[in-house]
């Protein structure tokens, strides 16, 4: 068993699901079960995933559940832009709420390959 905590990919995805929540804090209220939540979940989906994958008995259980986080990145990648383009976020917020999925991204790939070619 593998302690999620110790992975830096949980960590940063951790922080970007904080990150998110106090962001879309001041959304427009009639968001709040459209688009507000959709964000957290799929933001708190990543690291969520990441942590069971770590509680499973083999490399590639935990592989499928970082392809999982994966693809919550990419919704939550998606929702950011739709954010930015619905004025619900500035430009500057955008881009570095993209780098850090973006980074996440690339740390989950990576891990994702590195159990497969095990």
């Amino acid at each position: 068993m593998k302690d999620f905590k110790n992975f830096v990919v949980w960590q940063k995805s951790h922080q970007l699901t904080l990150d998110v929540y106090k962001m879309t804090h001041n959304f427009p209220k009639e968001e709040l079960f459209g688009l507000t939540s959709q964000m957290k979940r799929s933001a708190s989906s990543i690291p969520t995933n990441i942590a069971e994958g770590c509680g499973r008995n083999s490399d590639k259980d935990f592989a499928r559940f970082l392809i999982i986080a994966f693809g919550s990145a990419n919704e939550l990648e998606y929702q950011f832009i739709l954010s930015r383009d619905l004025n619900f976020i500035n430009n500057e917020s955008s881009e570095k709420l993209l780098f850090q999925v973006e980074e996440i991204k690339k740390m989950l790939n990576s891990l994702i390959s590195k159990l497969y070619n095990k």
